[in-house]
């Protein structure tokens, strides 16, 4: 999948997919948002075979009933249209009968100028590849990518930029080329990597390419027990450094060396935990808790599994529903812990940050936190998006901006970026750029719910009621029920004066809220939808008094507008320790 820094060019077309925008020769040409993802999903995949599956599974999403033909026959049509092309002699698009299409034009890949400021080098760490019989180490594998591309963010930040970890996940068992990868990323070089489990030995692999020229520059091959391979990572990033000619200083020699446990247990715990945090689910947030808590039981001063420890807690109030003040101590533990056992890792500051931001409204701790963060590594992504959304909440959104873009280079295929990008425009009150951004969310991942989410937010600013109810439906599928998705569908019904749906919507969440803990500010969104002030500033005092973290929206939040001059509105916000700057 394309990054966002590149526009395609195919004839006298431009797709450019970070603006969502089809030109012809310069100028605009209008698409509907299912044959606009039907086209970008052919030219991201050009020359290959696109099943009709594909096709379904990327327009429409699993389990939603469609009529498939008529779908993707509309889709296909309203594609043709737009580009003037014949399927009986195409240019463009090609149909292999009963098998799928295949987009077969020449496509060009124009990267946009490098940001000020931005490091000259860029490099990225391909997917390890598990060289086993068995899944059995395929976390191990993923636990290297992600391990290795963390390690290779000390080596010179003012220098060397290292794309994210779930941007590279993208190309797993992927059949492109690296000259292919390395123009969608945008990167310099490329580390290709495997393990094989040998008996008692492990034996792990890696290439160093230059993408320019596809040239292999270095390759090492590492050999060694379970217990040396904690020692794997600054081997290979001191190893890589040598090669691309940059120095590595004693210090951030000491700082790799520090972050990795001496327990081959905890280690290996702490690997399984980020696999299941990073799949964004209740269950296995659940799950990753418990990989975790064990692996700071087995060494305590395990700086890296108490910073995973604190995220896990910390977002569950927003991910999960989860009852933020039975959540608060347990992340306030952790992320001492963390920032105790490891002061000089980005992570442990990181996670110090985000506990001051939505668990104790300390915001000035919280953008201290964040910037020691991106000093100790400027590439970890998740410092700069927390410090972008901090600052949007604040009202700094120039800065939210930038804070956004820099995330977006770092990880251009993580559907996280985009959302947030959206979510930090639409606090701006710039509803063009947060729809823009919200559609690449769901381009860039089909079944990230938190970007559809973002979407029926944008489409509700922009009066587009069906559409933004339509989002909500696939946001829905993949949330795990979060009370999200159903308030901001009661609020959507509410101002398009479907008042007794919007009721219907608050008896269910009365009825969820007898079997699990439903946010206060959930029944507020909606009665203040329903223009019922007093409810819903009683609903918000009570969200107060459980610490309910979705009240930090309130100072920026428009559809908070109609209570923003009143007393009792300014009050709670004066008791939040928040300000009313909302424009």
């Amino acid at each position: 999948m394309s990054g966002p820094a590149y526009t395609f060019r195919f004839g006298e077309f431009e797709l450019d997919i970070a603006a969502y925008s089809l030109r012809r020769r310069g100028q605009p040409i209008r698409l509907e948002r299912r044959p606009m993802d039907l086209l970008i999903l052919l030219v991201e995949r050009r020359r290959d075979l696109v099943s009709r599956t594909q096709i379904v599974e990327r327009l429409w999403g699993d389990g939603v009933f469609v009529d498939v033909e008529m779908g993707i026959n509309t889709a296909m049509r309203k594609v043709r249209q737009v580009l003037g092309d014949d399927p009986g002699a195409p240019t463009f698009i090609e149909t292999v009968s009963g098998r799928g299409y295949r987009f077969v034009a020449d496509v060009e890949a124009t990267e946009a100028p490098q940001a000020a400021g931005s490091p000259a080098l860029t490099i990225a760490v391909l997917p390890f590849e598990n060289l086993g019989a068995t899944q059995e180490h395929d976390y191990l594998a993923d636990g290297f990518t992600e391990e290795a591309t963390t390690a290779l963010g000390q080596i010179d930040p003012e220098h060397l930029s290292v794309i994210g970890r779930t941007s590279v996940l993208s190309y797993k068992r992927t059949t492109k080329s690296l000259a292919e990868i390395g123009r969608e990323l945008g990167a310099t070089y490329l580390v290709e990597g495997s393990i094989r489990a040998e008996g008692r030995r492990w034996r792990v692999t890696v290439k160093l390419i230059r993408t320019g020229d596809q040239v292999q520059i270095w390759s090492a091959s590492f050999d060694s027990e379970p217990s040396s391979i904690l020692e794997f990572q600054r081997q290979l990033s001191t190893a890589i450094a040598e090669q691309i000619r940059l120095r590595l200083s004693p210090e951030r020699l000491g700082a790799l060396k520090r972050r990795q446990s001496k327990s081959v247990e905890a280690y290996d715990l702490y690997l399984r935990g980020r696999y299941l945090w990073n799949q964004l689910t209740p269950p296995t947030n659940r799950a990753a808790v418990e990989h975790y808590a064990r692996a700071t039981e087995l060494d305590p001063e395990y700086s890296l599994a108490w910073a995973g420890l604190a995220d896990a807690f910390a977002a569950s109030p927003i991910n999960a529903d989860a009852p933020p003040l039975e959540v608060s101590p347990r992340a306030r533990d952790a992320a001492a812990h963390a920032v105790a056992s490891g002061p000089d890792i980005a992570e442990s500051q990181t996670s110090r940050g985000i506990v001051s931001y939505w668990l104790d409204w300390d915001w000035a701790a919280a953008e201290a936190a964040f910037k020691k963060a991106l000093e100790l590594d400027p590439s970890y992504a998740l410092a700069h998006w927390m410090l972008g959304v901090l600052l949007a909440t604040i009202g700094r959104h120039e800065e939210a901006g930038s804070c956004l873009r820099r995330a977006r280079e770092l990880e251009p295929l993580q559907p996280m970026m985009y959302a947030l990008s959206a979510h930090v425009a639409l606090l701006a009150r710039d509803h063009s750029t947060g729809l823009e951004f919200a559609r690449q969310a769901t381009v860039v991942g089909p079944a990230f719910w938190i970007g559809f989410f973002q979407l029926a937010w944008a489409y509700e600013r922009l009066g587009e009621i069906e559409l933004a109810l339509e989002a909500l439906h696939r946001a829905d599928a993949s949330s795990g029920g979060n009370s999200k998705m159903i308030s901001l569908r009661g609020y959507i019904l509410a101002k398009a004066g479907r008042r007794g749906e919007a009721e219907q919507v608050l008896s269910t969440l009365e009825t969820i809220s007898h079997q699990r803990y439903v946010p206060p500010y959930a029944f507020a969104l909606i009665h203040v939808g329903l223009g019922h002030g007093e409810r819903a500033l009683d609903w918000l005092q009570h969200a107060y008094n459980v610490r309910d973290v979705h009240v930090i929206w309130l100072p920026m939040d428009p559809k908070w507008d109609p209570l923003r001059n009143e007393v009792p509105f300014m009050r709670l916000l004066e008791r939040c320790g928040f300000q009313n700057s909302a424009v």
